[in-house]
Order: structure tokens, then C-alpha cells, then sequence
């Protein structure tokens, strides 16, 4: 191999692998949201309130 197709070959590595990343930061944000929503579906940060029965959750 050349140095040329080496370079074409790396750069074209570069750019699947941070398509790679983009696609895994979108999984990852995904995941956290569905993990941070309250059982009851409220996203005030407070669970469970006052009132409400317990849902068996364990986070």
C-alpha cells in the first residue's frame, strides 16, 4: 500500500468510527431519559410524592 491509500483507508475509519460515536451519544442520551422519568411519567426530580403508592422500582 501507498501512503496515499493508507491515508484515503484511515480517514475513511476516522469518519465511520465518529458516526459510530454520534449514533452511541444519541443511544446512551436515550437511555438516561427513559431512566431518569419518574414511574408515574412526572419529570419533577421528586419521586415518588406524597400520596402517590409505590410502583416496585428499583433504580
Amino acid at each position: 500500500m501507498n501512503a496515499r491509500s493508507e491515508s484515503t483507508d484511515t480517514d475513511a475509519r476516522v469518519r465511520e468510527l465518529q458516526m459510530q460515536v454520534e449514533d452511541l451519544k444519541e443511544l446512551v442520551n436515550t437511555l438516561l431519559s427513559v431512566i431518569c422519568e419518574e414511574p408515574d411519567g412526572v419529570s419533577s426530580g421528586a419521586a415518588p410524592s406524597y400520596g402517590q403508592p409505590k410502583m416496585n422500582y428499583c433504580m
